[in-house]
């Protein structure tokens, strides 16, 4: 979800400073509302568990995004199944370019020894470095955002009204388990915000085993609300 999500402000900047251009943005379909209402952007849902699953899947997502009459091809993901769909794209004579993660260079300041602390580009720099690489220009220094959502009243059942509350989301889990700040830290870190009463805490996560940590977290603290489920 980190990953689409940091396309999003290349992406509301690319359509404004090139708005004859259209871009067909592939993903999973779970990630289309990050790109609704974003003029020139249609979202292509990928179908990894039925027909686009696998190497044959593969090449049946080439072949529907081939009928799309695609000029140019941007790898925001650079992963193996992207960088097939890449490749294919540039054996067909299509422009295509790939954003460089920076693995090495992180790598190199987070290993255990010798770390060689220099700042590593942000991955949203990155991505608008692809898009050089295509030939167009896109100018990150005056973002536009999107026009704040209007709760529902469900929603404001749930939350409360904000009034001078200080809203503070907390997603405390992750994918990979090395990317997962220390249980025990976390529950101080919460435990520190939620004696400020000015301070209201959202805690978001899914699954039971979250669930249950996250009452824990929770656990005797009226300003500190588990949204899991």
């Amino acid at each position: 979800m980190g990953d689409v999500a940091m396309t999003v402000p290349v992406i509301r900047a690319f359509v404004e400073q090139n708005p004859n251009v259209k871009i067909t943005f592939v993903s999973r379909p779970f990630f289309k509302p990050f790109f609704d209402g974003i003029p020139n952007v249609s979202f292509f849902a990928v179908d990894v568990k039925k027909r686009h699953k696998g190497f044959l899947g593969l090449l049946k997502l080439y072949s529907d995004l081939k009928k799309l009459n695609i000029d140019a091809v941007a790898d925001l993901h650079n992963v193996l199944r992207s960088q097939i769909i890449r490749i294919l794209f540039f054996l067909s004579g299509k422009k295509v370019a790939a954003t460089d993660k920076g693995r090495a260079e992180k790598k190199a300041l987070t290993r255990a020894e010798n770390k060689i602390f220099q700042p590593v580009k942000s991955m949203v720099q990155r991505h608008v470095d692809t898009f050089n690489t295509l030939g167009f220009n896109v100018d990150l220094s005056n973002p536009k955002f999107p026009e704040k959502a209007v709760l529902s009243k469900e929603i404001i059942e749930i939350l409360g009204e904000k009034q001078n509350f200080n809203w503070i989301g907390i997603a405390p889990f992750a994918q990979y388990e090395s990317k997962v700040y220390p249980l025990d830290l976390m529950q101080k870190v919460i435990d520190e915000l939620a004696l400020n009463a000015s301070n209201k805490i959202f805690l978001f996560g899914g699954g039971n085993k979250e669930i249950e940590l996250l009452n824990q977290f929770s656990k005797n603290k009226e300003n500190v609300i588990n949204l899991a489920g």
